[in-house]
């Protein structure tokens, strides 16, 4: 009986010594996947910086894409499975992101690839499987010069108070334009900035002005609790990175009034339009005394698109509103349908259409005739322009003039540096 007992004994502890031998031999197998998705997903982040790459798409079903001068291009490579792009997204995926994932079926955050770039990532669920998207954000900043901002954008940041608004579609260009804004501010200027960002995509260092970053989820829970916040942190600018519900874009517009200078973005893609979506976005009952209080906060809007240039690389397309006494008042009012003739009627005070621009850029031979009447919000007009340009309606120094007037910047824009 005991001699069974013994036998039983050695029994089970053979039993457990391959259970452990198993799950060690499991971990190993499973730290190895890890590491080897780290050193897959290095390559592919040293893909998309080498070759300036703006996106980067991983699906299940498919190579990863990438995003060149806007336009989709697959890597030569493995046709992706469902356990590839799990491996890939807990490979860079922080432990809380991972579960905001399971509970929602998507996620947001930013992360540095070495001193080279920061990434911004979207991980989502379709059909089951997991998906990422991966926004590479350049460590070093373009200064508004280069990305030939409107000059009149220079005087509107500089200003001591009010709402300037950034807009235009996903992948538009909108974050390195507020970027550019800011870098300019703190290399000039002694101010608090405060940037409210959801993740932090840009990272801005103390120069002349003092800079603070908060991300939402990590730092702050909501936009709009992270305004109420700055408002007792003696701020001189806050940029806020998204105007995304009716409470964010109330305590913008109570910041711009209360005396300090706010930047946003809305996908939108006109100045006109931009007006009308902040108001849509309130109950008709409220909808009078926000036109109001717009119109006293709001200084200037900047909407613009990228397009692909004819030699490569990408270049940005601008329309530029600067609120005068006469713009506010059409604000008041609600006669919006009438700011598009102001602001080409307004081209002394630097403003212009994008069509405009659009214009510009086609006869200067940076863009083809399809992508500008693509990116056009009057596309039949901006048509109708280019072929009486082509008919010789229009001479080179009838159009240069026109156009000179139009954004009254001949010196600057007579010439333009593309980016």
């Amino acid at each position: 009986m005991l001699w069974d007992w013994f036998c039983s004994f050695g029994v089970v502890l053979r039993i457990m010594q391959f259970v452990t031998l198993g799950v060690i031999f499991v971990t190993i197998i499973f730290d190895l996947g890890i590491i080897m998705s780290t050193i897959l997903v290095d390559k592919l982040l040293e893909t998309v910086f080498t070759r300036g790459a703006s996106d980067l798409h991983i699906a299940v079903g498919q190579p990863p894409v990438l995003r060149l001068h806007g336009r989709l291009v697959k890597l030569e490579t493995k046709i992706l499975e469902p356990e590839d792009t799990v491996s890939l997204m807990k490979s860079i995926t922080p432990e809380r992101c991972q579960q905001e994932l399971q509970q929602s079926g998507s996620t947001d955050f930013g992360f540095a690839f070495g001193d080279k770039a920061r990434f911004r990532v979207s991980v989502f669920k379709q059909r089951g499987n997991t998906g990422l998207v991966l926004r590479q954000i350049p460590n070093k900043l373009l200064s508004m010069e280069q990305l030939q901002t409107p000059p009149v954008m220079t005087d509107l940041i500089l200003r001591p108070r009010g709402l300037v608004l950034v807009t235009g579609p996903t992948g538009s260009g909108k974050s390195t334009t507020l970027a550019a804004c800011i870098d300019y501010l703190n290399n000039n200027v002694d101010h608090h900035i405060i940037t409210i960002e959801d993740p932090i995509e840009f990272y801005h260092y103390h120069r002349k002005s003092t800079v603070n970053q908060r991300e939402v989820g990590v730092d702050v829970p909501t936009f709009a609790e992270a305004i109420r916040r700055a408002l007792r942190q003696d701020p001189d600018v806050i940029l806020v990175g998204e105007l995304r519900d009716l409470e964010t874009i109330e305590a913008a517009i109570t910041a711009a009034e209360t005396g300090h200078i706010v930047f946003g973005t809305l996908h939108t893609s006109s100045a006109a339009g931009t007006i009308n979506r902040i108001i849509d976005v309130f109950p008709t009952n409220q909808q009078d005394q926000i036109r109001t209080q717009l119109s006293t906060s709001i200084i200037g809007i900047l909407a613009q698109q990228l397009l692909p240039r004819i030699q490569g690389g990408r270049v940005a397309a601008y329309e530029m509103l600067v609120v005068t006494s006469a713009i506010a008042n059409l604000i008041r009012e609600n006669k919006t349908f009438r700011i598009t003739s102001s602001i080409q009627t307004g081209h002394k005070l630097g403003m212009q259409l994008l069509d405009d621009h659009l214009f510009r850029l086609w006869r200067d031979k940076v863009v083809n005739k399809e992508d500008a009447l693509t990116k056009s919000n009057l596309p039949d007009a901006l048509a109708a322009k280019m072929l009486r340009y082509e008919a010789g309606e229009l001479s080179e120094d009838d159009a240069t003039v026109e156009v000179e007037e139009e954004t009254n910047t001949p010196k600057r824009n007579s010439k333009i540096k593309y980016v």
